[in-house]
């Protein structure tokens, strides 16, 4: 190794969309909101459908929409609007007076969104008598309700899974890791640890999916009114917990392989040869070739750097004579001092918010690292 190369770092800046630095510079700018505004009232998750119609009816002879990522993202983007409309204004499930979603991508390449939702005080969701008013984990009537009846079972039926199907994806020590399938109820109520229980009356309606007979237990909790809207998974839940905001801003799913190679001595070295890596699907791909957000949140978070006085970072051409940096007028501005004076000079910062105090993410030019701390300020 080269004595010029100790010290130096070279990192995926926070600038790259959905990388690590970024997805924790989110996830900080999201708990700045939860901070001021409270605990999110509702958890949403739209799936992509490969089988809308806007799809379907692009596809050439003998196409999948697997085949045709280039249609799929974009489809899937003009739904993620809609839905938004829906959500932000017309409001449907009540006023949101603030949000933030995160577009992600499942192992077999399709897209799903998850949104968090952040009531006004007039619509939170404060006791389990008003869950019933949004949210549904029942089948409906099949007679009254035949096209919502089969996006239900379509869509919204987990599993089967457990004795049904012990080799299902979601078992995990001969246990559904999502609970399922989950008792009768006959009143929805408040259980454990703040998670509500959702009404599944034992009315004997039942339904056929993958070969078995379903009944109340196995339905995840939806939403009528925008299930029927938009055909496709969309589970829609109370949010008991801002562990919600940790979740959606996880990151990627990655896979680890190592690459047992043996050195010029015969010796392999496992902990150097442990390689990260992240497989890009073409929907993924053809999402950032096309400039789609992954991420939004509402406010709008800006982080600016703490710093002692004069001790804020400056940034100069290399060529520069470092004695016309210091002297330079802007040598001793900074994002923070130029907010406090402009908070003095006139009354447009009032409406402003400062919250407390986190660890800011990386935001050095060109792959530096950086590790001071962030004050985050929201309108």
């Amino acid at each position: 190794m080269r004595a010029s190369a100790v010290g130096v770092r070279i990192v995926l800046p926070g600038t790259f969309p959905g990388g690590d630095r970024d997805m924790k510079k989110r996830h900080m700018d999201a708990m700045a909101i939860v901070h001021t505004y409270g605990k999110p009232d509702i958890f949403l998750t739209m799936t992509c459908n490969p089988k809308w119609e806007e799809i379907t009816n692009e596809l050439l002879p003998g196409q999948m929409s697997q085949d045709r990522p280039d249609i799929v993202a974009p489809v899937f983007y003009g739904k993620l609007e809609a839905m938004k409309d829906m959500l932000l204004k017309k409001m449907v499930l009540g006023v949101v007076v603030a949000y933030v979603y995160v577009v992600e991508f499942q192992k077999r390449g399709l897209p799903h969104a998850h949104f968090l939702l952040i009531m006004d005080s007039t619509y939170k969701l404060l006791v389990p008598e008003q869950y019933d008013r949004l949210i549904s984990a029942e089948l409906p009537d099949k007679q009254k309700y035949p096209e919502l009846y089969a996006m239900v079972v379509k869509h919204m039926m987990h599993g089967p899974c457990s004795a049904l199907n012990p080799k299902n994806v979601c078992m995990q020590d001969n246990e559904c890791k999502c609970r399922y399938p989950r008792p009768f109820n006959e009143n929805i109520v408040q259980g454990k640890d703040s998670y509500p229980v959702y009404r599944r009356r034992d009315d004997g309606r039942r339904a056929k999916f993958r070969g078995k007979m379903l009944d109340n237990r196995w339905v995840v909790p939806y939403n009528p009114y925008l299930l029927r809207m938009f055909n496709c998974h969309i589970n829609v839940e109370v949010c008991s917990s801002i562990k919600a905001v940790k979740y959606i801003y996880k990151g990627h799913d990655k896979a680890s392989f190592s690459i047992d190679q043996p050195d010029a001595h015969g010796n392999i070295d496992e902990i150097k040869r442990y390689v990260d890596a992240r497989r890009v699907t073409p929907p993924e791909a053809m999402w950032r070739i096309f400039g789609f957000l992954l991420c939004a949140n509402y406010p709008p978070v800006l982080q600016l750097a703490l710093h002692l006085p004069n001790m804020h970072r400056v940034a100069f051409n290399a060529q520069a004579d470092l004695k016309n940096v210091v002297s330079s007028e802007n040598a001793s501005k900074s994002m923070l001092t130029e907010y406090f004076k402009a908070n003095k000079k006139n009354t447009l910062g009032q409406g402003i918010y400062c919250t407390r105090i986190f660890p800011e993410a990386s935001r050095g030019r060109r792959g530096r690292s950086s590790g001071s701390d962030g004050l985050s300020v929201f309108k």
